[in-house]
């Protein structure tokens, strides 16, 4: 092989590892500027237990069209072992709230999740598109919460809970009440009902934010109130 032929291969070389290099470098920016960015919905799926969170949020999961990526706290809690400490009254862990959030903060700002958890107050607003509090009437909660094995104490804590809306006062505490609403669930027949609404619901949504929203904070708050409790660093 003659010199010149070495020297020109060693240039085709590093023209084709610039271009791999710049095309890298281009997908990397173009990804962090998505992040900026989502085009679909983050959905709270919330309630008492027993309510039916995890039976909505999974047929949801399940309708392919709707790309849902489902995250049931309780159990990714356990495979990560995000836990701060073991609380012996309600016999659970209690989950390290700020390392869940660190772990979930990126997956949130890709947008089409749905939390599936009892809390619903941990979550930064700007992140959250629609808080659904699931309802159920205290006969069928009991009787589910008995089909658990729930302790007495605790199926009646649930009930008061249930009775007092906790939940939703949460909701409505940490969200604006405009992305707030409330879903009966006490019978088999209600679940697919509250399956249409909250399908229908994606469906415009993703039609109504073509552009996408927003996940910075200063521009979520551009055209809002600053919360009082507002920090900096929260990011």
């Amino acid at each position: 092989m003659t010199d010149n032929k070495i020297k020109k291969d060693k240039k085709k070389d590093s023209k084709i590892s610039a271009e791999a290099v710049e095309k890298v470098l281009s997908n990397k920016a173009e990804e962090q500027e998505l992040k900026k960015t989502r085009f679909r919905p983050n959905i709270i799926i919330t309630g008492t237990p027993g309510c039916g969170k995890s039976t909505l949020s999974k047929t949801l999961k399940d309708i392919s069209e709707l790309k849902i990526n489902l995250f049931n706290i309780s159990e990714y809690a356990k495979e990560n072992k995000i836990f701060e400490s073991y609380d012996e009254s309600r016999d659970s862990h209690v989950i390290d709230e700020d390392e869940l959030l660190d772990r979930l903060e990126s997956q949130l700002r890709k947008g089409g999740c749905i939390i599936d958890w009892h809390c619903n107050d941990i979550f930064p607003e700007r992140l959250i598109d629609l808080v659904v509090v699931l309802r159920c009437g205290t006969s069928a909660l009991y009787d589910r919460l008995k089909a658990r094995n729930y302790k007495d104490s605790k199926i009646q804590e649930n009930i008061d809970a249930e009775i007092m809306s906790v939940v939703l006062e949460d909701a409505l505490e940490s969200y604006d009440k405009r992305i707030v609403i409330e879903l009966q669930n006490d019978k088999d027949t209600n679940i697919q009902e509250n399956v249409d609404k909250v399908k229908t619901w994606i469906e415009q949504w993703v039609l109504d934010n073509k552009s996408g929203v927003t996940n910075e904070v200063d521009e979520f708050y551009k055209d809002r109130e600053m919360p009082e409790d507002w920090d900096s660093d929260e990011e």
